[in-house]
């Protein structure tokens, strides 16, 4: 008997079609959300790689029971004819992989996925229009050779026209439109959240346009190519790094792709390893490459430099919180940039609002509703400037969250609260495919944590305060209920008028709760210790 007979292989293609919700397709609600967000993020990946402040256009027809069509339109650069294939139907293939670089996509899957999900659906390819501005436009429908992991490509069409960008047009089944959390009006809020340069018009399934107009006109600056920062490094990062290596020696091998390591830092390392680092690094046994790692940690580095890592930024969150939370209080916090494992630098972004339009109901709406809303704060988690809306659960950026003892800060699951945070890096550790979740490395945590913890003492001083004024107002206001009847007493037992011991009892009234607001001290935050409690680590376990 052969029991290898039916051995075979399997493109990457048809591993994702039976797999489709390591991509994000896992319910009717997401998998709709999930396209958008893979189409939208690919428009602006394209218009700031190209200079370009975005401008990106959303329409979604409902055509039927569960079946929609979506339409996404941007100012980008175009795409060249030739690549208009690899870049929406074959997996694994794009720019940002194999480069060590901030970018929102990385994998070179989203926009394949989604144009596989929409073939799997319904049938039918996705109709590409694109332009670069040369009065040449591309027309074609675009589906996925599965079994080859490549483009099949239909009707396709040239005329002369003067569009730079990309139309995106699909037809989708399956799928189901809602104003919830996880749906598309919410994902697109946020997006405009973190990405204030960007213009964006969304047209619903009714007929409501929304238009988020941009709140700056500078368009980020672009990231530089990094190189790998040597603590965090791991032993089969530093043997794979040898492997491609043009450096003749391991000490200039180390020199030369990692940074921050200079010709000082190679010799406390050589000081430290058992062998001669003047080999060849093809020549590194996995043993040696243990020693260097070793050797490292033992070592003091400077920060990985900031050039790498472009973040969203104090003033452009601010414009962005007032813009769409209108806040009445609010603090932006970014940390100095940190490492975690394989070298990869990192940056955390935190911004948290108190009123206004913040918390999943706003002061408004709670005072309409007249009652607490038990579970009112939101938490709004970013990576690279993209929402992630799904598997919160097992996100470190909720974890941490979780792990700070909110109450020492005077915060109350009523509150109108809402707490951002943003991932940045040359590569987010996310827990799948479907880039909705990152992983709880010890590092990441650490530094949400601390963050968390330092805006948390600032909203904390605020709310106290806040609290503190109403209790003397709703003192001050019980006091004066007496003040009439205390002056009509006052005036008939020493015959002054009325009017006159009434204007002055307000008046001492109102010296008082003054003086006593103006002196009074800045309410304390008890301090909280910086690591995560155990007994809340083995819960976030």
């Amino acid at each position: 008997m052969n029991i290898h007979k039916d051995f075979k292989e399997h493109s990457v293609a048809e591993f994702f079609k039976k797999n489709r919700q390591m991509l994000g397709y896992s319910g009717k609600i997401v998998s709709l959300t999930t396209v958008i967000h893979e189409y939208v993020t690919n428009a602006l990946d394209a218009c700031e790689e190209a200079g370009i402040l975005p401008e990106i256009y959303v329409k979604l027809d409902k055509l039927g029971h569960e079946h929609y069509k979506l339409i996404v339109e941007d100012n980008g650069p175009g795409i060249p004819k030739k690549l208009v294939g690899k870049v929406f139907a074959t997996m694994l293939a794009g720019t940002k992989f194999h480069v060590f670089k901030q970018a929102r996509g990385q994998q070179g899957i989203g926009a394949a996925g989604a144009v596989m999900f929409a073939q799997e659906t319904t049938g039918k390819p996705t109709k590409i229009i694109t332009g670069q501005g040369n009065n040449e436009v591309h027309e074609m429908r675009v589906a996925i050779d599965l079994k080859t992991n490549s483009a099949a490509i239909s009707d396709e069409k040239i005329y002369s026209g003067r569009m730079r960008g990309t139309r995106v047009e699909t037809e989708l089944k399956h799928v189901l439109y809602q104003k919830s959390e996880q749906g598309p009006d919410e994902y697109i809020r946020r997006t405009m959240l973190v990405n204030p340069h960007a213009k964006l018009t969304y047209m619903d399934p009714d007929s409501i346009t929304t238009v988020y107009d941009r709140a700056s006109g500078q368009i980020p600056k672009q990231p530089k190519e990094a190189k790998p920062h040597p603590k965090g490094l791991e032993t089969s990062d530093l043997m794979a790094y040898a492997t491609k290596t043009k450096a003749r020696s391991v000490a200039s091998f180390l020199e030369s792709e990692f940074t921050r390591m200079s010709n000082a830092k190679t010799k406390e390392i050589q000081d430290r390893v058992a062998f001669d680092m003047n080999k060849r690094p093809q020549d590194l046994r996995w043993e040696e490459a243990e020693q260097v790692c070793q050797a490292i940690e033992k070592i003091s580095f400077i920060a990985p430099p900031t050039d790498v890592l472009i973040p969203i930024g104090q003033n452009n969150l601010e414009k962005a919180l007032e813009n769409i939370l209108t806040p009445e209080f609010k603090d932006i916090l970014t940390r100095p940039a940190g490492i975690f494992r394989g070298g990869v630098p990192f940056q955390i972004e935190v911004a948290i609002a108190y009123g206004g339009k913040s918390g999943k109901v706003g002061e408004a709406e709670l005072e309409q509703l007249g009652e607490a809303k038990k579970d009112n704060i939101e938490i709004m988690r970013f990576a690279n400037r993209t929402p992630l809306l799904f598997d919160s659960g097992g996100c470190a950026i909720t974890k941490a969250i979780q792990s700070v003892d909110w109450k020492r800060y005077e915060i109350r699951p009523e509150n109108p609260l809402t707490i951002m945070v943003n991932f940045t890096s040359i590569h987010v550790p996310y827990t799948g495919a479907g880039k909705q979740s990152i992983a709880s490395e010890d590092e990441v945590l650490k530094e949400i944590r601390l963050a968390l913890m330092e805006v948390g003492r600032k909203v904390g001083r605020y709310v106290a305060g806040k609290k503190k004024m109403y209790e003397q107002e709703q003192k001050k206001k019980t006091l004066e209920m007496y003040i009439k009847p205390v002056a009509d007493s006052l005036a008939k037992i020493t015959g002054e008028s009325a009017e006159r011991l009434e204007s002055q009892l307000r008046q001492i009234i109102e010296a008082k709760y003054s003086a006593e607001l103006e002196e009074a001290p800045e309410p304390e935050v008890e301090e909280e210790a910086d690591e995560i409690p155990d007994e809340v680590a083995h819960e976030l376990e």
